[in-house]
Parts: C-alpha cells; sequence; structure tokens
C-alpha cells in the first residue's frame, strides 16, 4: 500500500503521557506516515519530551491559535499527506491500528472516515470494552449499517483518536468547529456521517485513557448549551438535509445527548433546566429514561443527593462483603 498516513497529535501540559503516545505511532506494522505535534504552549515537560525523539518524521509545531480544535486544524494545514489521522496524547494506539486502517481504505475508498474498536482504561486501572449496539458481531468489518443509531443505543463509534479522515472531505466540511472545548469532534464526525459511510473494524486498534488527568472529559460539561452536533443535526434536518433513512435514527442520536445533558442538570441541582431539556426531548427508544429523569428532577434536590448517596453507600457494603 502506497498510501501515506500523517498523524496529528494536541499537545498541552500532557508531559507524562506524550511519549507513550509517541511511541505507539513508531511500533505501527505500517511506517508509511508523519507526526505532527502541535503545542499549545505547554508549561511542563512535553514539548521537550517530543524533542528528544530524533525520528525524521516527527515534526513539532507552535499552535498560533486557541483549543484542540484549532490545533488540529493548524497542523491539517502542514500536513502533507492524503488521509490524516488524530491521537490525543494521553491516547496510544495498538500496532495494527494503521495496518486496519489501511486496509478499510483498500476496501472502501469512498467512506468519509474510518476507525477501529477501542478499550477504555478507567480512573480505577481497569480496562473494558465500550458497549457497541447495532453493528455486526466481530471479527466484521465493513461499512456501518447506521452510525446514528450505533451511537443512539451504544457507544459512540468514533472519537478522535480512533478516526482516519480522507483530508479532501475533512476540508469539505471545514476542518473541526472552534470556539468549543466539548462535542467539536461528534460534530465533525456527525457531519460526515450524514454524507458519507462510515468503516468499522472489530480489530482493537486503541486504548482510551479515561485514567489520563486534565482530560477535556474532567471539565465541566456547559449545562445550559447544546453540543455542537445537536445544533448541527437540527438544522440539517430542518432544511431537508438528511436522507430519509436517518432521520428516525439522527432524532434518536439527539434525544440521547439531549437526556445526558437533562441527566448532568439534575445531578447539579439545576432540575428546571433538565425539565425543560426533557420536555423538548421526543423520543421512543429513551422514552423510559425520560420518563425516569422527569421524575428525578422534581425531587428536591437535597433529598436527591441524600438518595445517591445512600444508594452508594449500600452498593459499598454489598461490594465488600
Amino acid at each position: 500500500m502506497n498510501r501515506k498516513i500523517s498523524v496529528i497529535i494536541p499537545l498541552f501540559n500532557k508531559g507524562p503521557y506524550i511519549a507513550r503516545a509517541i511511541e505507539s505511532v513508531l511500533h505501527q506494522t505500517i511506517q508509511n506516515f508523519e507526526i505532527i505535534v502541535i503545542d499549545g504552549k505547554s508549561q511542563d515537560d512535553g514539548p521537550k519530551i517530543v524533542y528528544d525523539f530524533h525520528d525524521p518524521r516527527i515534526h513539532f509545531l507552535m499552535q498560533s491559535g486557541k483549543g484542540v480544535s484549532n490545533a488540529r486544524n493548524e497542523a491539517v494545514i502542514y500536513a502533507k499527506n492524503n488521509y490524516i489521522a488524530f491521537l490525543d496524547a494521553d491516547d496510544e494506539w495498538m500496532p495494527k491500528h494503521l495496518e486496519t486502517i489501511l486496509r478499510l481504505i483498500e476496501k472502501h475508498p469512498d467512506a468519509g472516515m474510518y476507525t477501529t474498536a477501542r478499550n477504555e482504561q478507567t480512573k480505577d486501572g481497569k480496562t473494558q470494552w465500550p458497549d457497541y449496539n447495532y453493528i455486526p458481531n466481530p471479527p466484521w468489518e465493513g461499512l456501518l449499517p447506521d452510525y446514528f443509531k450505533s451511537g443512539a443505543l451504544g457507544t459512540y463509534p468514533v472519537i478522535a483518536s480512533t478516526v482516519v479522515i480522507p483530508r479532501k472531505i475533512f476540508d469539505e466540511m471545514g476542518g473541526f468547529p472552534e470556539g468549543y472545548w466539548y462535542g467539536e469532534d461528534a460534530d465533525l464526525f456527525g457531519k460526515i456521517a450524514l454524507k458519507y459511510k462510515v468503516a468499522f473494524s472489530w480489530e482493537l486498534g486503541v486504548i482510551y485513557h479515561w485514567d489520563a488527568l486534565n482530560r477535556a472529559s474532567d471539565k465541566e460539561f456547559p449545562r445550559d448549551v447544546e453540543e455542537p452536533f445537536v445544533k448541527t443535526a437540527r438544522t440539517a434536518l430542518k432544511n431537508g438535509n438528511v436522507p430519509a433513512e436517518l432521520i428516525d435514527s439522527l432524532n434518536e442520536y439527539i434525544s440521547r445527548k439531549e437526556i445526558v445533558r437533562a441527566k448532568i442538570n439534575i445531578y447539579v441541582g439545576n432540575s428546571k433546566i433538565a425539565q425543560n431539556i426533557l420536555k423538548n426531548c421526543n423520543t421512543r427508544w429513551h422514552n423510559k429514561e425520560k420518563m425516569k429523569l422527569l421524575i428525578l428532577a422534581k425531587i428536591p434536590s437535597p433529598v436527591f443527593h441524600f438518595l445517591i448517596g445512600t444508594r452508594r453507600k449500600v452498593s459499598e457494603t454489598v461490594r465488600k462483603k
């Protein structure tokens, strides 16, 4: 295979993990790549660790803008190759990740993005397999039957550290939306899935590290603001830009994201916001969870947290026994 891949790794205060990420790329069974590490003014030893790698395929850039989306977009401008892979500085690839991706590209050259399966390293040190759904059973690989149905019913099948995107499609979609620190990757992936097929392989390609410090997912989610793709999807539905066969699953995908936002609001005591979100959430697949949350949203916050605390204590006691 002569196809080359540019691997983009945004870096910001990830000194404890960046060597692991780079080494996981260097240990790929396919060696036809370049690595672009783009740094957002780290204040730790991450940049020095990158400089200590003496491999001509590794390029180090200083980010001129702000945020992870800007970093990725700037690095793509610099990239020399027609396929763009992304890897977060605190995640790692398994040795056959790029080999699997290139095989998918050979089989499905018209797909909009390519991904392998992942394992997740949790904060308690355990490794778990995500709850993938509506995907043919392993060891299948091919074009996902319905990206949005998979995401609505289970773990999202694509994340930044697993995906490879043809550069022409990345450019067509305008890259990652800037000005967000949450949901920007899901917005790009959703835009692609609205127009193109998504190629997936059950080959384990990535370890996603929930156990890493300072992940974006550890930040406080903006509770009163929709995810970027929720807005994107609603606009596409309103303008009639969604294929008929995807309308139901896309609506349920939106509903799932909004139900998660409602749940967060309940946990932090914003029951009014949660109730408004849920009242505007039209779902058939998640209706049971929606009704449960509507009930919880009416419980006074002190009582709710007392009940949650009691439940946790009981669960811990049962585990110890």
